[in-house]
């Protein structure tokens, strides 16, 4: 039987795995990685319930619609809308001041910040 020389990269633990089995059973790593090829090949197939379609059900259906609505309207009304909706979002969650913590290596580096930030 020809054989084919492959190179695979494993998780570490698995290797070491492979490599504990391999002393076990007497053979060689090449052996065991071989064997549960095959088993695995041998086993049947799992099948799988297809993934329903984007869109199908009520909230994708929804999301869909809204989509091509937007689309049908012109680059300039949806620029329009976007903003609209900017500004509603800013009026109903005002911002808030940011606190800001600031550092300083002396005193006489906070004395000159102090000085050129006075407002």
């Amino acid at each position: 039987m020809p054989f084919a020389r492959i190179a695979i990269t494993l998780p570490k633990d698995l290797l070491a795995a492979t490599d504990r089995r391999a002393k076990e059973l007497e053979r060689s790593r090449s052996r065991v990685i071989a064997d549960a090829i095959r088993a695995l090949l041998a086993a049947p197939a799992v099948v799988r319930a297809p993934t329903p379609a984007y869109g199908s059900d009520a909230l994708g259906s929804a999301r869909r619609h809204q989509l091509g609505r937007d689309l049908a309207r012109s680059p300039a009304e949806r620029l329009r809308r976007a903003e609209e909706a900017a500004r509603l979002a800013r009026s109903r969650r005002p911002r808030r001041r940011r606190h800001q913590i600031i550092a300083f290596d002396s005193f006489e580096d906070f004395w000159e910040w102090k000085r050129a930030n006075r407002g």
